[in-house]
């Protein structure tokens, strides 16, 4: 059975049974039957059950947020935000997929050429408990649009938004098992996504993650001969330059780490701050993050909801605890608190060097790790300091001075004077154990077509 365990009380919301071998490969079959149908539908006939499903995730954004909150615990405020996100790139890719499928013809020393995007069939989705609805429509607005099928992997503790995804896309109006979704145990999951990828149904796969989940698909991907793209962690690091509007530097970045009580890819986590602001960006740092309330998700004057886990509250309370070992400095913060659920107070620390976890690690929670740097080329050997390469920040009232530094940053995103976020304009994707390819915009929906090349003789 696969039991979802809501994190603001620790108490059972459902039990699900997990799927068979042989209900699996009759899902398998059943998306590749339905592919093959609607591979030839015209993009403006994937449009209509596309802007239905935004309709409807506009029209019932409550219901749904109210899922995601009892199962992963983010604040309901945002929860919404989260539904109504997806249905904007639902009507994103809806008006846009026609341009970006459109033929591209090319002279070939006089002799007409032309490029095509095609369907590839089934892909595969492994997608993460922290955006339940969010990660998925970020993956498979554009993948439909394409006239690709889909079979998601969610993520088991967050079955109840898997289910009612799934009901979503039906009631829409897509073809039936066009969209289907696999129950699987969490002590199964490995097996059974490896012998997913080898079935010959699945074309592709696109995984959301952690790094570790990434190499493993990646690698089972690369043996099978198919495509994968991979969103996988990040260490972000925010630059706060000595010429900052501190206080709107200090406020974003609070802000970026405390989102979904900071279990974000793209949060803020790494602080890199010069000296002659250091002090008092760390004070008023200090002071925000502590004036934040903790509590009930359903509560509307709640900032930070519980740890999506148990076993995630505690790694994150054992990287502080390690860093705090090492010499850091916790200004606020860093302990677990004596209540039900499993929450964990918004956290600074000082004194951050290499070696402790939460500079070098993935912090999944609300800990800021402040680090000072010499000079603005030093703030970028430190943000570079990384195996990650997802997002990154850089606050500067000098708008060429910060884009200098941006193009020194390995990372796949940089946004300046302004929090990290995935926006179905820009594509979005990192480097390094980051991961591999893009979603959203032109380039996502390119990631899983065949480029097809013809030639007019």
């Amino acid at each position: 059975m696969i039991t979802t365990i809501n994190p603001t009380d620790g108490e059972v919301l459902a039990g699900y049974p997990a799927m068979t071998a042989a209900e699996i490969e009759e899902v398998l079959v059943a998306a590749g039957a339905a592919a093959d149908t609607w591979k030839h539908y015209s993009v403006e006939e994937r449009k209509e059950p596309l802007l239905r499903l935004a309709s409807l995730l506009r029209r019932e954004s409550r219901t749904h947020a109210e899922t995601i909150t009892r199962e992963m615990g983010k604040p309901f405020v945002q929860a919404v935000a989260e539904v109504e996100k997806c249905a904007w790139v639902c009507e994103y890719y809806a008006l846009n997929a026609e341009k970006y499928l459109q033929p591209e013809s090319v002279d070939v020393d006089g002799v007409a050429g032309m490029v095509t995007f095609e369907p590839l069939g089934v892909i595969l989705g492994v997608m993460p408990w922290n955006f339940p609805y969010w990660q998925v429509l970020r993956f498979a607005a554009g993948v439909m649009m394409a006239g690709n099928g889909i079979v998601i992997k969610h993520a088991p503790n967050v079955t109840g938004s898997a289910i009612a995804l799934e009901r979503l896309f039906r009631e829409a109006g897509f073809p039936e098992n066009l969209y289907r979704t696999l129950h699987v145990d969490i002590g199964e999951v490995g097996r059974v996504v490896g012998e997913v990828i080898d079935h010959p149904v699945i074309r592709a796969v696109s995984v959301t993650g952690s790094t570790g989940a990434g190499k493993a698909v990646a690698s089972r991907a690369g043996a099978a001969l198919k495509r994968s793209v991979l969103e996988l962690g990040g260490n972000d690091p925010y630059i706060v330059l000595d010429d900052a509007d501190l206080e709107t530097a200090v406020d974003v970045c609070i802000a970026a780490r405390l989102l979904n009580a900071g279990q974000s890819c793209i949060a803020a986590k790494r602080f890199i701050v010069l000296p002659a602001v250091k002090a008092r960006f760390e004070e008023m740092l200090l002071e925000k993050m502590q004036a934040k309330t903790v509590g009930d998700p359903f509560d509307p004057s709640v900032d930070v909801g519980p740890i999506a886990r148990k076993d995630l509250r505690d790694e994150l309370h054992h990287q502080v605890e390690q860093s705090r070992s090492l010499g850091a400095r916790v200004l606020c913060g860093g302990s677990v608190p004596d209540r039900e659920g499993f929450f964990y107070p918004p956290t600074v620390v000082s004194d951050v060097h290499p070696g402790m976890a939460v500079y070098g690690e993935e912090t999944f929670g609300p800990v800021a790790a402040v680090i000072e740097a010499a000079d603005d080329d030093d703030a970028v050997r430190i943000a570079n300091d990384s195996p990650y390469g997802l997002g990154s920040a850089v606050f500067s009232k000098d708008v060429e001075r910060a884009a200098a530094l941006a193009r020194r940053l390995d990372a796949g995103n940089c946004f300046i004077n302004a929090m990290v976020k995935s926006d179905p304009r820009l594509p979005f994707g990192g480097v390094k154990q980051s991961g591999y390819g893009r979603e959203l915009s032109y380039y996502g929906i390119r990631e899983f077509v065949n480029v097809k090349s013809l030639y007019f003789g």
